[in-house]
């Protein structure tokens, strides 16, 4: 079923969920899942309270649009429903489509290099290269990890997010969190910060000085970027839909 077939059978929010399902399946090629956790929600209304979000216990690899899951964040019988979310993706996701209407799509992962740098005594990520600068003072540290995602671990998190300038929020001891304004957004904001990450750690391990960027050169990075006069995130996404189209068509069904 294409995303057309999927319009005709009256399926709501057809694109967002085939953006959605192709930025599943492409977290598992590039192998940033967590098997059968970790969890991608996408606002669906202008409250940005319904929002779509992965069916418990399915890997990313098979996730397809008609499986997304539509919840409502203001309600509190979700956890009792037959195709109830996983009670972590309820509790961080339902808290921070709550409190951060900017937060429309959320995307939490335990990617390899973005966990490391959670799990340092300084887990900031320092401005070494263009794609690092594109963060610089753009994403937060959670230094409290108290647990599993539930709901009050959830509500936490979601304070932490209050600053519609942040995107990025790397979770001490757990991963790391990216939210947008759209799937294609998102996704490409995850995608780049694992990569910052991976040239970080990999400086590191050579043991040599880093070369740090000014503060005001990484501020001008990080404004340029987000000033990019090419909408590249979304060209990225239509590109990944593009190979899926041809390899792995079932993702829009």
């Amino acid at each position: 079923m294409t995303v057309a077939a999927l319009k005709s059978h009256n399926l709501p929010d057809a694109e967002a969920r085939a953006d959605l399902a192709c930025a599943f399946r492409w977290t598992a090629r590039l192998d940033m899942h967590e098997g059968v956790a970790n969890h991608f929600s996408l606002a669906v209304d202008e409250t940005g309270r319904r929002f779509l979000i992965n069916p418990a216990m399915r890997h990313f690899s098979r996730i397809r649009a008609s499986d997304l899951v539509l919840i409502d964040a203001d309600d509190p019988a979700t956890l009792e429903r037959p195709d109830a979310p996983d009670p972590t993706a309820w509790g961080l996701h339902g808290a921070l489509h709550r409190h951060c209407p900017h937060a429309r799509c959320v995307m939490h992962v335990h990617s390899v290099h973005a966990t490391v740098l959670a799990s340092l005594a300084d887990s900031r990520l320092p401005p070494i290269d263009q794609t690092s600068a594109a963060f610089f003072n753009r994403h937060v540290v959670d230094e409290h990890y108290g647990g599993l995602a539930f709901e009050e671990e959830g509500e936490r998190c979601a304070g932490l997010l209050a600053d519609p300038k942040v995107k990025v929020m790397v979770m001490g001891n757990h991963g790391v969190l990216v939210v947008g304004e759209t799937v294609a957004d998102t996704f490409d904001r995850l995608y780049y910060f694992e990569r910052a990450c991976e040239t970080y750690i990999k400086a590191l391990w050579t043991g040599r000085p880093l070369r740090l960027l000014d503060d005001a050169v990484a501020e001008k990075v990080a404004a340029e970027t987000e000033a990019y006069p090419l909408d590249a995130a979304r060209r990225h996404l239509d590109e990944l839909r593009a190979i899926l189209d041809a390899q792995e068509p079932d993702y829009a069904h």
